[in-house]
């Protein structure tokens, strides 16, 4: 992986370890494991994250259970059949462990990728703006990550306006989200992973690299 792909994607999360690490799948004889992890925001509200790890960084003790942990890696999504459909699944990379400091923002992600679908732009009931767009993030051996982000306010009728294969510098945080959907007369919980943009920067020119920035700082850590 590249300088540009490495600095693409860039997460850093931590809370407490909130599910034990289970087998997940296996490349070229490495082993990898997924567990849930706890991160609160500044609110009472948290954020539960899935997140995949190498065996390799599986020491002893050092990922159980109700322990507070910090990691950096990059956000990742892969496809997954689930129930003979083709589902859209997101999670942590773990690159390095590290510990816990609770004095560092606990979630926050740097992306740069492009749009690769027409934004979607509503209002709530209570009358919040929110634009919902999908943004490719290139890595390496010619794939790509397809991230769901969310944006707030100004930043919403921003990307609004934006059109597929823009290209993006973003910030934000990475959120759970817990909503209900009907299936075959019941109704059953299932949960959402999104990034929740707090600042935007479109790319206009990135042969010379020239930036328009139309970003817009909102405290949206807080929600």
């Amino acid at each position: 992986m590249n300088f540009e792909q490495m600095n693409n994607n860039k997460v850093y999360v931590a809370g407490e370890v909130v599910s034990e690490p289970k087998f997940s799948y296996e490349v070229f004889g490495e082993g990898f494991y997924e567990f849930d992890l706890l991160v609160k925001r500044l609110s009472d509200a948290s954020d539960v994250i899935p997140v995949t790890i190498s065996e390799r960084l599986l020491t002893e003790g050092e990922i159980v259970l109700g322990k507070k942990i910090a990691c950096s890696g990059q956000f990742r999504s892969y496809n997954k059949l689930v129930e003979e459909k083709s589902k859209l699944m997101l999670t942590v990379f773990v690159r390095e462990v590290l510990e816990y400091d609770p004095s560092v923002n606990p979630n926050q992600i740097e992306l740069t990728g492009f749009v690769c679908k027409e934004p979607i732009y509503r209002t709530t009931p209570f009358k919040r703006e929110i634009s919902d767009v999908l943004i490719a993030v290139n890595r390496s051996y010619n794939k790509s990550d397809y991230l769901p982000c969310i944006a707030w306010g100004r930043n919403a009728k921003f990307v609004k306006n934006l059109s597929v294969g823009d290209k993006l510098q973003m910030c934000g945080r990475i959120q759970s989200r817990v909503y209900q959907k009907k299936i075959d007369d019941e109704v059953v919980e299932k949960t959402a992973y999104e990034i929740s943009l707090s600042k935007i920067t479109k790319i206009t020119d990135e042969d010379r690299y020239s930036v328009v920035d139309y970003s817009y700082q909102n405290n949206y850590y807080a929600n």
